[in-house]
């Protein structure tokens, strides 16, 4: 093999594997000498590649863990799966990695060739995931398109929908995607409306990117405190909860602000969420919990507990049944 970046690529894609490599064995795959391997290595060493050789009669070379993780080589079989398992994740956000879960699908789509892309579609569209909250549920490709053009950055077009039903055409520049554990929202500056404003992603229909790029304006606040505070204007209550394990056994969203109370944790905070929701994500955390305000959502909480044991007796009256 004499093309050096071709040869470059298909040997970084054999080091890869999780496994040692004679150079001999190298040397016989791509057709050149062991010399040849050598100053191959070291350029891909000189590119950030960790490679680590091992001394012997034969010698053999492997990727190791580095300082930082350069680029990866994905055969198709791993780019289809990685792309699935993150478009999956997207609508549903996992604490802590929800952001960034966005902007690695957005890389890997952008590049990801058009018979892979249509293999991603096919299984995403064979497969029904587990709706959490009120339903809402988040389209991975409107996802990846607003991401794309925060990293840009680059002017957005969408139509969205208001709470009261009231449909509009928008032209913003992103910001930042936020995601509450429930939702996502898009912080952008409204260009037509001259302010900025937060917009519900699940809310939002045809996005793309116009092309124009722009230089980004400064937020007034951190684009996690401009949601919160977007949410406490609009129909929130404080919770005052306590749960029957010490704080450190709490979800991050629980967390902060908690403190020692018995032999447990208190944990007072302001909620946007639907009572129905907000009692099913306390439950959701495994741990054994007291409602203490509002009543509304102590009422949620019985009424989800009433449900949950109604349908345990169903299901151990069906198996005596059998």
């Amino acid at each position: 093999m004499t093309d050096t970046p071709a040869r470059l690529l298909t040997l970084l894609s054999l080091l890869q594997t999780p496994r040692e490599w004679p150079g001999s064995e190298l040397a016989g795959r791509l057709r050149v000498s062991t010399r040849t391997i050598r100053r191959d290595i070291d350029r891909l060493r000189e590119l950030g590649y960790p490679v680590e050789a091992t001394l012997g009669a034969e010698g053999g070379y492997r990727l190791v863990a580095g300082a930082a993780m350069p680029p990866l080589l994905l055969d198709d079989e791993e780019a289809v799966a990685i792309a699935v398992g993150l478009r999956a994740g997207a609508g549903h956000a996992v604490e802590g990695v929800e952001e960034a879960s966005v902007r690695a699908l957005a890389k890997l789509e952008q590049v990801l060739p058009g018979r892979l892309r249509h293999r991603v579609s096919a299984l995403q569209s064979a497969t029904t995931a587990v709706v959490r909250g009120d339903g809402a549920t988040v389209d991975p490709r409107t996802l990846t398109t607003m991401a794309s053009a925060v990293a840009g950055p680059e002017r957005l077009r969408f139509a969205y929908e208001a709470r009261d039903g009231v449909r509009t055409r928008r032209l913003v520049e992103p910001y930042r995607l936020v995601s509450t554990g429930s939702r996502w929202y898009l912080v952008a500056y409204d260009l037509e409306r001259e302010d900025w404003r937060t917009f519900r992603v699940d809310r939002v229909a045809e996005p793309f990117a116009t092309g124009a790029r722009f230089a980004p304006r400064a937020l007034p606040m951190d684009a996690v405190e401009f949601v919160r505070r977007g949410l406490h204007g609009r129909q929130t209550y404080p919770v005052d909860v306590s749960f029957d394990a010490p704080a450190e056994a709490l979800p991050g969203w629980l967390r902060e602000g908690a403190v020692p109370a018995g032999d447990g944790c208190r944990v007072r905070f302001e909620s946007g969420d639907s009572p129905d929701w907000q009692a099913a994500r306390l439950a959701l955390t495994g741990l054994p919990f007291t409602v203490h305000a509002p009543e509304f959502l102590a009422a949620a909480a019985r009424e989800l507990a009433a449900r949950l044991s109604a349908a345990g007796a169903g299901a151990g009256a069906a198996a005596g049944q059998g």
